[in-house]
């Protein structure tokens, strides 16, 4: 992985002191929360319904041992003992001081960490495959781009204030895990006809108040034009984006409203005097930061394990486990594995501090020190030994992050919701709990197969409800909180935006509209048909009309019986 070099640590130490004297001047009343604003967001602060937020920076989803050690440590000594994985892959804490934020920083600057552009008006966390390295179906490692691509952008002065916040994403496999056609830029890694590696460039995806997929703006993209070409996007939308209007200051509202064929046309003519500057790629420089990637020390090993195999046969739950949390690996006799946080009774996405330094162990044990977050708010240990497995498994299983649920309705994504964000208008953890407490049946949630069930609090879409096969969008109702259910969103190479079903549902009821909507499923899909295509194929028309065809039953706020 990526260490830092002295340039990085200069300017990581450099913004940990500016922010230490920002603070001072905030706690001494010589700047005002007005003027304190932006300087905090620089510095992935945010004020929440109970106390700060801090969002920390993990570049493309990657962590060493020692550096989720040190995350952590954060969890014990400046919040409550835990931290929350995002779907930017990034770590947030929920209780901290704001005295305390510049210790955070520096204890972070000390295993080249930072929050520098986990919000703010920027180019935010560049995210890609978790599984980027490893997959089989992997074209090639995506790791490198994103790397050059985040040190290009941080602090990079013509883009440090956009009309609005900042998305890149980049897939290096045929599978597109990094969700690429729902953001502002979307790189899919492909080869020409003479077997070139460059890029298909999407632009103007996003989720949001306006959900939209991304248009292609260029099927081939040399990558050696990576930065310029993005440069050049970049400055139609500073030029042209709206800052008049908060609700339409996104990329996606400009691409629709000039066309995707007229923007990529303005692009082009920004390219023309942005193509051959120095923000060229050369290979000498991808050589240096792919060297940062380079494979760890594999053994030969055989394609499988006598043990393991073993184990498959006879015992039932290690099964299930493997059969959901283990992945195909591109190097004979290893092994992908994800470790779930979607226990039943946890929010999803929730690591405790025991859970941290027990992860990091692993990491050293099992995995060359080095594991990944992904943007489903899970855990990656991308190098285990097959033989390692039962091992691994077991050691997992006692400490609740063996949950054989990978990709099944239980492995929700959600977003921290009205308990912590102060922009939510309805509570998604609890939701969240509900549904997996009505469905902890792992048997059952075999049987129904693979299913994205996604829960934002609010219409900001941190959930990414928009493209769930399931989407739960939290709504205040005069007041009230209620939740507004959407089918057939989808991400990956058919990526889709979801369709809502009707009126919206009390908490109370949601546990038994899942339900609802399981059983016309398992009544009318064909056999081994996925939940995605039986939606696909009969439309949501049934799944309404089974919803709301009686009345459902919830508890009234007060405790009396009622009726939606």
């Amino acid at each position: 992985m990526y260490r830092y070099d002295q340039y990085d640590h200069q300017i990581i130490q450099e913004r940990v002191a500016q922010f230490r004297d920002q603070v001072r001047r905030r706690l001494s009343g010589e700047l005002t929360e007005d003027e304190f604003r932006i300087l905090r967001l620089q510095n992935g602060l945010y004020m929440q319904r109970h106390a700060y937020m801090h969002r920390i920076a993990i570049p493309y989803g990657h962590l060493s041992s020692k550096q989720m050690r040190m995350l952590a440590h954060i969890a014990r000594k400046y919040d409550r003992g835990y931290g929350h994985i995002s779907t930017r892959q990034n770590i947030q804490y929920n209780w901290i001081r704001l005295e305390d934020a510049p210790d955070i920083l520096a204890d972070l600057a000390s295993v080249e960490m930072h929050a520098i552009q986990t919000s703010g008006n920027c180019v935010r966390n560049i995210t890609t495959d978790q599984f980027a390295g490893v997959a089989h179906d992997e074209i090639i490692d995506p790791r490198p781009y994103c790397e050059i691509l985040r040190q290009w952008s941080t602090f990079h002065p013509e883009f440090a204030y956009l009309p609005r916040k900042f998305k890149i994403a980049i897939n290096g496999a045929v599978e597109d895990r990094a969700a690429v056609g729902m953001h502002d830029i979307g790189l899919t890694i492909v080869k020409n006809e003479q077997g070139e590696l460059g890029f298909q460039v999407l632009v103007g995806g996003g989720l949001g108040r306006t959900p939209i997929i991304g248009s292609v703006i260029r099927e081939f993209l040399p990558w050696q034009h990576m930065l310029s070409y993005i440069e050049a996007i970049l400055r139609v939308y500073n030029e042209y984006g709206r800052r008049d209007n908060i609700y339409k200051a996104r990329i996606k509202i400009l691409v629709k409203a000039l066309g995707a064929e007229e923007f990529g046309r303005q692009v082009e003519a920004q390219w023309v005097d942005l193509k051959d500057s120095d923000a060229t790629v050369t290979q000498a420089e991808f050589d240096r930061i792919a060297a940062y990637f380079a494979p760890p020390a594999y053994l030969t090993l055989p394609a499988t394990d006598a043990a393991t195999e073993q184990e498959l046969a006879t015992n039932k739950a290690f099964a299930n486990w493997h059969m959901r949390n283990v992945r195909q690996h591109k190097v004979s006799g290893y092994a992908i594995v994800t470790l779930s946080l979607k226990k039943t009774g946890v929010a999803p996405g929730d690591i405790t501090a025991e859970q941290m330094d027990f992860v990091a162990d692993l990491a050293d044990r099992y995995s060359f020190g080095e594991l990944r977050t992904t943007h489903e708010q899970n855990i990656v240990l991308a190098d285990v030994r097959q033989a390692d497995l039962v091992a691994l498994w077991k050691e997992i299983k006692a400490k609740g992050l063996a949950t054989p649920n990978i990709g099944l309705l239980t492995d929700m994504i959600c977003c921290p919701g009205g308990d912590f964000c102060s922009l939510a208008n309805a509570k998604s953890i609890p939701i969240s709990v509900a549904i997996a407490e009505r469905f902890d049946n792992i048997d059952f949630q075999h049987d129904i197969g693979e299913i994205d069930l996604n829960i934002s609090g609010c219409i900001n879409a941190c959930g990414h409800h928009h493209i769930g096969n399931i989407g739960i969008l939290g709504v205040d109702k005069d007041g009230s909180e209620w939740y507004q259910v959407s089918l057939g969103g989808a991400q990956g190479k058919d990526i889709a935006v979801g369709k809502i079903i009707g009126p919206s549902f009390s908490a109370g009821q949601m546990p038994e509209v899942i339900d609802r909507i399981l059983q016309v499923y398992v009544r009318d899909r064909i056999e081994d048909e996925k939940f995605i295509d039986t939606v696909r194929r009969l439309g949501i028309t049934p799944f309404k009309e089974y919803v709301y065809a009686t009345p459902i039953k919830t508890e009234h706020p007060q405790g009396e019986d009622a009726y939606a």
